[in-house]
C-alpha cells in the first residue's frame, strides 16, 4: 500500500482562533471512526467516497515523537493558529497542515522537557516560528476528557446510557449492554458484579472480559451526565458505543493506564492494545 506524507500543504488557517482549534468549532464534520487501516495525508475534514458517503475507516497516523503508526482514532492532533501558537485539534477539523501524537501525557511531559518535542514540531510544519504553550500537555488531556464526557452527556439525553446497578446487570444478562463503564471510585465487588452480568449475557463466561475503568470519580460523571450518583453506565446499541470509543480510547490511551483505559485498582484483567480494548468493552 502506497504511504503517503503525514502532513497536508502549508494553508492559511484564516480566521480560526486558538480557541476555534482547541474545541474543534472551526470546520465542518467528524472524524469517523472503525478498524480498516488506510494510510492518508493528514487533513481536517474526513473523506467521503465516490458516491458522497463518508468514508467510515480510521485513517493510520504517525506520531511525530515515537515513530509509529496507529489509527488516527488513537492519536491526538495539533494545529497551529494565526498567531503561531500549537494547539490540540481533539475533533481533527482544523484546516491546513496538522501533526500528530500517539504517546501518553507521561511520555510528551519527558520530550518537552529534553527538547525532543520543539524539534519535532518544526520538522512536521516545516517552521521554527511555532510557539509551543507550558500547558500543552494538561491542555490536550482537559479536552480530551471534555469530549469524551461531553459524548457520554449527550447518548445520556439520546436516551443510549443507562445508569444504577440493579438496571444495568438486568440489561447486561440480557445481552443488551453493549459498552460497560465504571468510575474511579466504584467498589472492586461492584465492578466485580456487573462485569459477571456482561459476560452471561454476551456469552464469554470465563474470558476475563470486564468494563472499562474511567479516569474520573462519580462526581465527575455525575456532572457529565445530569445525574445523581452515577457510578456505573451502560451504553446501549452498537452505533452508540462506537460514538463513545471514539472519543474515550484517545482519552484513555493518553493517560496511559492499565486496560487502555483507566486502572482498576489490580482488580481485574487489563487490556494492554486497542484490539483488547474493543473486545473488553463491546459486544
Amino acid at each position: 500500500m502506497r504511504k503517503l506524507p503525514n502532513d497536508t500543504p502549508d494553508t492559511d488557517l484564516g480566521s480560526a482562533s486558538q480557541d476555534q482549534i482547541a474545541s474543534g468549532q472551526v470546520a465542518p464534520g467528524e472524524t469517523a471512526s472503525g478498524d480498516k487501516n488506510m494510510i492518508l495525508p493528514d487533513e481536517g475534514a474526513p473523506s467521503s467516497g465516490s458516491h458522497g458517503h463518508k468514508d467510515r475507516s480510521s485513517p493510520v497516523r504517525r506520531c511525530i515523537l515515537s515513530g509509529d503508526r496507529a489509527p488516527q482514532d488513537m492519536l491526538v492532533r495539533l494545529a497551529v493558529s494565526p498567531d503561531g501558537m500549537l494547539a490540540p485539534d481533539v475533533n481533527a477539523k482544523a484546516p491546513g497542515r496538522g501533526a500528530w501524537i500517539g504517546v501518553s501525557r507521561s511520555e510528551l511531559e519527558a520530550a518537552i522537557e529534553k527538547g525532543r518535542m520543539k524539534g519535532a514540531i518544526a520538522r512536521a510544519f516545516k517552521t521554527g516560528g511555532v510557539t509551543m504553550p507550558d500547558n500543552l500537555p494538561e491542555w490536550i488531556e482537559t479536552q480530551l476528557r471534555q469530549a469524551t464526557l461531553d459524548r457520554l452527556g449527550l447518548e445520556a439525553r439520546a436516551s443510549n446510557l443507562l445508569t444504577g446497578s440493579e438496571k444495568i446487570a438486568e440489561r447486561a444478562r440480557g445481552g443488551r449492554v453493549n459498552l460497560l463503564l465504571h468510575t474511579l471510585d466504584s467498589r472492586p465487588d461492584g465492578r466485580r458484579k456487573l462485569d459477571q452480568a456482561l459476560r452471561v449475557g454476551t456469552e464469554r463466561e470465563g474470558s476475563g472480559d470486564t468494563g472499562l475503568v474511567l479516569p474520573v470519580d462519580r462526581d465527575a460523571l455525575s456532572m457529565a451526565l445530569g445525574r445523581d450518583n452515577a457510578v456505573h453506565a451502560a451504553i446501549l446499541g452498537e452505533k452508540a458505543a462506537a460514538r463513545v470509543l471514539h472519543h474515550l480510547r484517545r482519552w484513555l490511551n493518553y493517560t496511559g493506564c492499565s486496560n487502555g483505559a483507566a486502572p482498576a485498582d489490580g482488580d481485574g484483567q487489563a487490556a494492554t492494545h486497542e484490539d483488547d480494548l474493543r473486545k473488553t468493552a463491546v459486544r
